[in-house]
C-alpha cells in the first residue's frame, strides 16, 4: 500500500508539473490535501502494527515462563501400599484418607431454638407473670449422613408450698444420633420425639400459634429412648409423598411399680429404677409408627393426613397393656390460611379400676390478614387463631375448651400471642377460664 501511494505521489507531481497550466489551484490544493492525509493513515497503521508485535512478543515471552516453572516441579509421590503388603505384591489399596472437613465448626454447629414469658389471669384469681422458658437446640452435622440434635427446658418456677423461692428445672427434650442411609431412610437412635401426631415434631414451642397444648396432648407421651426408621416415598411426579417412621422405644411405665391406674407415667422412662435395683419400669419395651400421605396442588396449597400407634405392656408385671392411636391432619389454603387438628384415643388397664380409654381432639384454624390486601398500619402483622379442644380422662370426667386469640408478629421470629380460654367441665377445672399473654422468641 505505501509502494502504491508513493507511484500516486509521483505520477501526481509529474502531472502537476506538465499540465500546471490545465489544473487550477484549487484542484491541485485539494488533491495534495487528499494525500496529506493518506500518508498520515498509513503512519497510524504502523505505528499499531508495531504495538500488537510488542505485545504478542509479551505473551510469548510469559508462556515460556510459566512452561519452566511447571518443568520444575517434583513428580508427585508413588502410591503407598497398604500396611503388610509392598508393590511388588500387586495391586494394593492406599492408606484411609483423613474426612475432609467441608466447613468450618461453626458451620457444622448451631444453635437455635426458643423463648417464651408468659403472663395468666384466671377467672376468681389474680394475675401473675406464670412462666419464663428457655429452649436452646443444639444441632451438629458431624459428616455427609451423620447429623446429632439435642433440645433442653430451662424453666424458671416457684417451688412447692411453704418452701420460699423459686426454683429452676433443666429437662433433656429430646436428644438423637441421624444416620442418613440414602434419600428415602435416616437411622435414629436416642431420646427421639415421637411421630405420634405430627404436634411433638412442628408445631411445640413457638411454633405453637397459642400459648398452651391442646388438651388431648396430655395422652401421649412427648418422647421416649429408643430407636428409629423414618423416612419418605415418592408417590407421583406431581409432588406426593408417603411420609413414613417405625420405632421402638420405652413406653409409658409404673410411676411407683404398681399396676394402679394412677401410677401410670407417659414420660421419663428409661428403662432402670431410682433404687439402685436393676429392673424395668415397664413390661417391655413398646413400638409403634406413623404413615402419612402428603399432596400438593400448588404453592401453598396442600393437604396432609397421618395415622400413628403405639402399644406396649406398661407395668413392672408386664400383665397390662399401653396403647394409643392418633388421626392427625393438615390443611394450607394458600400462605395465609392454616387448618389442622388431631383425634388421639388411648386405652390401658389397671388392677384397681380395669380397663381405661381416654380420648380427646383438637381442631385449630389460623388465617392471617395479610391475605385481605388492606392498605392498614399493622393489619398485615396480625394473625386470629381459634382452637377447639376435647378431652376425657376414661374415668368420667370430660372437659371442653374454646380458645380464640391473635398472633402479632414484631418480626418473623418475634411473636406477642394473646389468648382467652373457655372452659367447661363436669369436673374440677383446672386451670379455669383465664387469659393468657406470651411473648415468644425463635432463634
Amino acid at each position: 500500500m505505501v509502494r502504491r501511494l508513493a507511484v500516486a505521489g509521483c505520477a501526481l507531481g509529474l502531472a502537476g508539473s506538465s499540465a500546471r497550466a490545465q489544473v487550477s489551484q484549487s484542484d491541485f490544493n485539494a488533491l495534495r490535501e487528499m494525500v496529506l492525509k493518506l500518508n498520515q493513515q498509513v503512519q497510524e497503521l504502523q505505528q499499531t502494527h508495531a504495538a500488537d508485535a510488542q505485545t504478542h512478543q509479551k505473551d510469548v515471552e510469559e508462556l515460556q515462563l510459566w512452561q519452566q516453572k511447571l518443568g520444575q516441579l517434583p513428580a508427585p509421590p508413588a502410591p503407598v501400599p497398604a500396611v503388610g503388603g509392598t508393590a511388588a505384591d500387586g495391586p494394593v489399596s492406599s492408606l484411609p484418607r483423613a474426612p475432609i472437613d467441608e466447613a468450618t465448626v461453626n458451620h457444622n454447629f448451631m444453635i437455635l431454638g426458643d423463648a417464651e414469658f408468659q403472663y395468666a389471669k384466671a377467672e376468681g384469681q389474680r394475675g401473675t407473670f406464670m412462666l419464663a422458658d428457655f429452649a436452646p437446640i443444639f444441632l451438629y452435622r458431624g459428616g455427609e449422613n451423620i447429623l446429632f440434635e439435642a433440645g433442653f427446658d430451662f424453666i424458671l418456677q416457684n417451688n412447692a408450698p411453704n418452701a420460699p423461692g423459686y426454683t429452676t428445672t433443666v429437662n433433656l427434650s429430646f436428644a438423637q444420633l441421624n444416620y442418613v442411609a440414602n434419600d428415602y431412610v435416616t437411622f435414629a437412635a436416642g431420646n427421639l420425639l415421637l411421630p405420634l401426631g405430627t404436634y411433638s415434631e412442628r408445631t411445640a414451642g413457638w411454633l405453637n400459634k397459642l400459648p398452651d397444648n391442646p388438651l388431648a396432648r396430655g395422652l401421649l407421651p412427648g418422647a421416649a429412648v429408643g430407636a428409629e426408621l423414618r423416612g419418605a416415598v415418592p408417590v407421583n411426579d406431581q409432588g406426593m409423598l408417603l411420609n413414613y417412621a417405625v420405632f421402638g422405644v420405652n413406653g409409658p411405665g409404673s410411676a411407683d411399680g404398681t399396676a394402679n391406674a394412677g401410677a401410670l407415667d407417659l414420660g421419663g422412662n428409661v428403662g432402670l429404677r431410682t433404687d439402685n435395683m436393676v429392673a424395668n419400669l415397664h413390661g417391655a419395651p413398646s413400638g409403634g409408627g406413623r404413615v402419612a400421605l402428603f399432596h400438593p396442588f400448588k404453592p401453598h396449597y396442600d393437604f396432609e393426613l397421618g395415622l400413628s400407634t403405639q402399644a406396649g405392656e406398661w407395668d413392672n408385671a408386664g400383665t397390662h397393656l399401653w396403647s394409643a392411636g392418633v388421626v392427625d391432619a393438615a390443611l394450607h389454603l394458600g400462605a395465609n390460611c392454616e387448618i389442622k387438628g388431631e383425634y388421639v384415643r388411648s386405652r390401658y388397664g389397671s388392677d384397681d379400676l380395669g380397663m381405661i380409654n381416654p380420648e380427646g381432639w383438637w381442631l385449630q384454624a389460623g388465617y392471617k390478614l395479610a391475605g385481605l390486601n388492606l392498605d392498614l398500619p399493622g393489619i398485615n402483622n396480625l394473625e386470629l387463631v381459634g382452637r377447639y379442644d376435647v378431652l376425657a380422662d376414661g374415668m368420667g370426667t370430660r372437659t371442653s375448651r374454646y380458645s380464640a386469640g391473635c398472633i402479632y408478629y414484631l418480626t418473623n421470629t418475634l411473636l406477642f400471642e394473646g389468648a382467652y380460654e373457655f372452659v367447661h367441665s363436669n369436673g374440677p377445672r383446672i386451670p379455669g377460664n383465664q387469659l393468657l399473654l406470651q411473648l415468644s422468641y425463635g432463634f
